[in-house]
């Protein structure tokens, strides 16, 4: 998981096996941040429609979770058009993704272990960050 920044920029990067969802991996990845300040907002897709996932941003990180409910929602809507407005963004995110499949050991993943898995996705965070820079 990867969070960008507003112009697309990488600001925190994750890693985890396949089996976890990824409501339960926003925190450790807000925690895993480059930076020491934490977002005002997150944007995310229809994953993240989770209401304590919400809660929980707002009271313990104060970040707001910007994310499209799902289609099968059984409770009412907490997202209004203009919030979901910012949602349009998120191909900056994509786009963060595509800048890292450009180093082909992060596509194939020859590291076996998660820790050198997770040194090679920062070290092509970093040479992203120091191209703009």
């Amino acid at each position: 998981m990867a969070i960008a920044d507003a112009s697309g920029l990488p600001v925190a990067a994750h890693v985890e096996s396949a089996s976890p969802h990824e409501v339960k991996l926003v925190e450790d990845t807000i925690d895993s941040s480059f930076t020491q300040y934490a977002p005002d907002k997150l944007i995310g897709d229809k994953a993240y429609d989770s209401d304590p996932l919400d809660d929980r941003l707002l009271e313990d990180r104060g970040v707001e979770m910007i994310a499209p409910h799902r289609k099968g929602r059984k409770k009412p809507n907490t997202q209004d058009g203009r919030k979901l407005r910012r949602y349009r963004r998120r191909w900056k995110v994509e786009r963060l993704f595509a800048w890292l499949q450009n180093f082909r050991r992060l596509i194939v993943r020859y590291e076996y272990h998660v820790d050198n898995f997770l040194a090679m996705v920062q070290l092509g965070c970093i040479k992203i960050l120091l191209r703009f820079f």
